[in-house]
C-alpha cells in the first residue's frame, strides 16, 4: 500500500509540476555497479542495472529540480563469513530490485554541463525469500541514501554519472552489523 502511495504522488508531482513550469520529460538507463558494506558481503561492487524516467524543472537560469522514478537491480555477493555470522547455508549471492525516486537539486554552471545533488528514497520490490530468520525478511523495505554527480547536456542526450550512499541500515534480521548500500551509476537519458 505504502508502495503505490508512494509511486502515485511522485508521478502526481511530475505531472504538476509538469503542466506548471512546462518542464523537459524523458526516458534514461544504465548500468549500475552496487557494493552492500558489512562483514556478511564481499567488498567488493558488482553489475546491475537501472531504468525509469525524469523531468527536469528549471526555477532560474543556472538551478533547476530533477525528480526521477527508477527501477534499479543490486546483485551483491556474500563473504564467507556469512555462515559463520547467521545460521543460513549455501547463500552465496543476492539479487534485490528497488524503486527509486531521487530528487536531485541541479546546478547548471552552462547549457552542457550540470551538477547533481540530492536525496533518494528506494523501496524493495522484491526479497529475495532464501533469506528468512524466524519468519523474517533479511532486508529492510526502505533505504534512505544521498546522490552526488554530474550530467552532460547534449541536445536532448543526458549523460550521467554518480554516486549513492546508503544512510540506513538494511539488516533487518538482527543488530549483529549494519548493512549500508553503495552505487555508481552510469547512464544515457533522452528528453521527449
Amino acid at each position: 500500500m505504502k508502495v503505490k502511495i508512494l509511486i502515485i504522488s511522485a508521478l502526481t508531482l511530475c505531472t504538476n509540476l509538469t503542466f506548471a513550469q512546462g518542464p523537459k520529460i524523458g526516458i534514461k538507463g544504465g548500468a549500475s555497479v552496487n557494493k552492500i558494506t558489512g562483514k556478511s558481503f564481499n567488498n567488493q561492487f558488482s553489475f546491475g542495472y537501472h531504468i525509469g524516467g525524469f523531468a527536469t524543472i528549471k526555477i532560474s537560469e543556472k538551478i533547476g529540480i530533477q525528480p526521477e522514478v527508477l527501477i534499479n537491480q543490486t546483485n551483491v555477493d556474500t563473504s564467507s563469513e556469512f555462515s559463520d555470522i547467521y545460521a543460513f547455508n549455501k547463500v552465496n549471492g543476492v539479487k534485490l530490485n528497488q524503486l527509486s525516486i531521487p530528487l536531485l537539486l541541479n546546478y547548471s554552471p552552462n547549457k552542457f554541463v550540470s551538477f547533481q545533488a540530492g536525496p533518494q528514497y528506494s523501496i524493495l520490490i522484491n526479497k529475495d525469500k532464501t533469506f528468512i530468520a524466524n519468519g523474517k525478511d533479511a532486508f529492510k523495505t526502505g533505504d534512505f541514501s544521498m546522490l552526488g554527480g554530474i550530467q552532460l547536456n547534449i541536445t536532448k542526450i543526458r549523460v550521467y554519472a554518480r554516486y549513492a550512499v546508503g544512510l540506513s541500515n538494511l539488516n533487518d534480521i538482527d543488530d549483529k552489523e549494519k548493512w549500508k548500500s553503495q552505487s555508481v551509476q552510469l547512464g544515457v537519458g533522452f528528453t521527449l
